[in-house]
């Protein structure tokens, strides 16, 4: 288990194959009561992510500003750690949250995989098209 390890800063484009690699990761807010970090499933599509939630009443006040075309700003934190060895890697990604609220918009993700795991909640997507990606990965030197 010894050894020293390295902080190995990660590129964007490495960051955005680890986040397709695990699919799930934490939405990081500010909320009406303070930080927040809720677990999602994600996707990435043509560059942006898209989350899958639960309930939108959970996220409407905390979510929206209700200023058309002002959206709040998220992160998306994902990683992956082998706390044995010491060694994983994490990736922040940083955007507005954007709202999938239209049939059009909500219909390519209905079946890939994004929908909550209790049975009858309802699901909710947000598109985050990045504007910060970064990542580090720690590895044996």
């Amino acid at each position: 288990m010894g050894g020293w390890r390295v902080l190995e800063p990660l590129g964007e484009a490495e960051c955005m194959e680890l986040l397709a690699s695990v699919r799930h990761g934490r939405l990081v807010y500010t909320s009406r009561y303070g930080p927040t970090a809720l677990p999602v499933t994600y996707l990435i599509d043509e560059g942006s992510v898209v989350l899958g939630t639960w309930d939108p009443v959970l996220f409407d006040e905390d979510l929206r500003t209700g200023i058309a075309q002002a959206e709040y700003q998220i992160a998306l934190e994902a990683d992956q750690i082998d706390a044995e060895a010491r060694e994983g890697w994490f990736v922040l990604v940083r955007g507005a949250a954007h709202h999938l609220d239209t049939e059009a918009e909500r219909e390519p993700f209905v079946d890939a995989g994004l929908e909550p795991w209790i049975e009858g909640v309802p699901s909710h997507f947000i598109r985050v098209n990045p504007t910060t990606i970064l990542g580090s990965r720690i590895r044996r030197a």
